[in-house]
C-alpha cells in the first residue's frame, strides 16, 4: 500500500514504515542488555515480540497520508499546520513533554555560523502558454494573445514553483538560455523583460539572468539528482530553488525536461513562445518550529541521558516518502513504545528517548546552537529520512547508516545487528510465508527487507548531530537512490 505521490515525488509504504519503526525502537533499552548473546538480538524473545505486535504499519501510513496534504516549506504556514498535526498525536498517544520549540527565523539571526532564513509562503502561481488568435490581432505585436494551456499550477503542484520566488506578473516571450550560468549564454539575445528557460537551478542563474540581464522571471527545467533511471522519465518536474538572500528577488517556475525540449525546437525553428506569469509569494520574519516529545527514563541516576530519534519534517507538498516516512516512523515508535511502556509489556527505559521533528538541517543546528544542552544530554541519535521507499517503484535500497569513523559507538553495532535480524526474518517470511517474527503489516507488503550496511555518508540533519561542535553518534536510516 502506497501514499500517492507526484511527479518528482516519490511514494511512501506501508511496509518501510513499519520496518523503520520496528528497526531500532527499544533496541537500547538497558534493562534487556543481559540476553544479548540471544536471537533476536539486544532485546529478549518476549520483548521483541511485543514491539513487532504492538507497532502498526497503517498507523505510520495514517500519520505521512496526513502530512502529505501539507505544502512543509520551512517556517511556512504548512509546515505549522504538520507541526501541529504531529504534536497533537504526540500528546493523544501519551507521550510526555510534548512542545513546539520555536526558534526565531528573519534573516538577521545567526545560529552559529548558520543565518536563519526567513518564513516563505505562497498563495497562488501559475504559468499559462498562449496562442495567438490572427483574427483579434490588431497588428500590434502584444495582441490577439490568448490562454491555450495552463503550464504550472502551485495549487496543483507546488514543485512547480521555485522555493524562495517573489511575487510578480509577466505577460512575455521565453528566450532559452542553455545553462544561463555564464555571460555568453546570453549573447546576442534579447533577455530584458523576457522570461528565460535554463537547464539550472533558478538560484544559479538568478544574478546574471535577472540582476545583469534584466529577465522578468526564470523557467528552470533543472535536474537536481541523478541516478541510473535519473533520465528514463522526461516528464519528471524537480525541486527548485532560488537564493534567499540573492537581490534582485524574482520568481521562477519548474518545468519537465519534456516540455523545455519541446519550447527548445518550436523556437529553434523561429516560433514564438509566449507565456503568462502570475506569483503571490515572499518571505516574512518566521521561525523554525520543532515539535519535541519524550519517553521519561525510569533511572533516577541515567533518566538525563537520551537517546534521540530524529527526522525532518519539511519537503514539498506530498513530500510522501522525503520526508513524511521518516516523520511518521519516529511517531509510530514513539506511541508504540509509550503504549508498551504505560501497559508493563514493556519495561521502561532506564535513560530518556526524545523524539524531534525539526526543518532539515537548519533546524536541527538552530536547536543544537541555540540549546546546546540538547547535544550534551543526547548520548547517540536514530535518524530517518526516506523510510518508505517502495523498491519496485522508486528502484531504492534501504541502507543503515553508520556514524562517522571519528565517532566510533555501540550504536553502530546494535544498528547492524537489528537490521540483520529483521532482514533474516523478513527473507524467511517471503520465501515461506511463515517467521517467528514476520514483522509485517495486515494491509503492507510482504517482501524482505534487505538493508544495506553502509559507511557514513552525508545528505541529512545526521551530520549536524555527528559534526566536531556536537559530536554525537547518529546512526542514519534512509532509501537511496532518492
Amino acid at each position: 500500500m502506497t501514499v500517492p505521490g507526484a511527479h518528482g515525488d516519490r511514494s511512501a509504504s506501508t511496509r518501510g514504515a513499519l520496518l523503520a519503526a520496528v528497526a531500532l525502537a527499544g533496541t537500547l533499552l538497558r534493562p534487556a542488555l543481559a540476553e544479548a548473546d540471544a536471537p533476536p538480538p539486544i532485546l529478549s524473545a518476549e520483548v521483541a515480540a511485543a514491539l513487532a505486535a504492538e507497532v502498526s504499519g497503517s498507523a505510520a501510513l495514517h500519520t505521512a497520508q496526513e502530512l502529505t496534504l501539507h505544502h512543509r516549506q520551512r517556517g511556512s504556514r504548512g509546515f505549522a499546520a504538520a507541526a501541529e498535526a504531529i504534536r497533537g498525536r504526540a500528546a493523544a498517544y501519551g507521550l510526555e513533554q510534548v512542545e513546539v520549540i520555536r526558534l526565531p527565523a528573519d534573516g538577521e539571526r545567526f545560529y552559529g555560523t548558520q543565518r536563519s532564513r526567513p518564513a516563505w509562503d505562497a498563495e497562488q502561481a501559475e504559468l499559462w502558454e498562449l496562442t495567438r488568435d490572427a483574427a483579434a490581432s490588431t497588428g500590434d505585436p502584444d495582441s490577439g494573445w490568448r490562454r491555450a494551456r495552463r503550464i504550472a499550477s502551485w495549487d496543483e503542484r507546488p514543485m512547480t514553483l521555485a522555493q524562495d520566488s517573489v511575487a510578480g506578473t509577466a505577460t512575455t516571450d521565453l528566450v532559452d538560455v542553455g545553462a544561463g550560468t555564464a555571460p555568453e549564454d546570453y549573447a546576442g539575445k534579447e533577455i530584458a523583460g523576457r522570461l528565460v528557460l535554463t537547464s539550472s537551478q533558478p538560484g544559479a542563474v538568478q544574478a546574471l539572468a535577472v540582476g545583469r540581464f534584466g529577465a522578468a522571471g526564470i523557467v528552470s527545467w533543472a535536474q537536481n539528482q541523478r541516478s541510473a533511471w535519473w533520465g528514463e522519465d522526461e516528464s519528471l518536474v524537480r525541486w527548485g530553488h532560488l537564493d534567499t538572500f540573492l537581490e534582485p528577488r524574482t520568481f521562477a517556475f519548474m518545468v519537465s525536461p519534456a516540455q523545455a525540449r519541446a519550447w527548445q525546437a518550436r523556437m529553434a525553428a523561429g516560433e514564438t513562445v509566449r507565456l503568462e506569469a502570475s506569483v503571490r509569494a515572499g518571505q516574512r520574519p518566521g521561525a523554525y518550529e520543532i515539535v519535541s516529545a519524550a519517553i521519561p527514563g525510569g533511572d533516577p541516576a541515567r533518566r538525563h541521558e537520551e537517546i534521540a530519534f530524529s527526522c525532518h519534517l519539511d519537503h514539498p507538498r506530498p513530500g510522501a516518502n522525503d520526508n513524511a516516512s521518516g516523520c511518521a516512523a519516529i511517531l509510530e515508535a514513539a506511541r508504540a513504545m509509550a503504549a508498551l511502556v504505560a501497559d508493563g509489556r514493556l519495561p521502561r527505559p532506564a535513560r530518556t528517548l526524545r523524539f524531534y521533528w525539526p526543518a532539515e538541517i537548519e533546524g536541527t543546528l538552530a536547536l543544537l546552537a541555540d540549546r546546546p544542552e540538547v547535544a550534551e544530554r543526547t548520548l547517540a541519535v536514530i535518524h530517518m529520512d526516506m523510510v518508505g521507499g517502495d523498491p519496485a517503484a522508486t528502484k531504492a535500497v534501504f541502507h543503515v547508516t553508520r556514524s562517522p569513523a571519528s565517532l566510533p559507538s555501540v550504536s553502530d553495532a546494535v544498528a547492524a545487528a537489528v537490521a540483520r535480524f529483521v532482514d533474516e526474518q523478513t527473507a524467511v517470511f517471503a520465501a515461506s510465508g511463515e517467521a517467528a517474527l514476520p514483522l509485517v503489516d495486515p494491509l503492507g507488503g510482504k517482501e524482505p527487507l534487505r538493508p544495506r550496511l553502509a559507511p557514513f555518508s552525508m545528505g541529512s540533519d545526521h551530520q549536524v548531530w555527528s559534526e566536531g561542535s556536537w559530536r554525537v553518534p547518529a546512526i542514519y536510516l534512509n532509501d537511496w537512490p532518492d
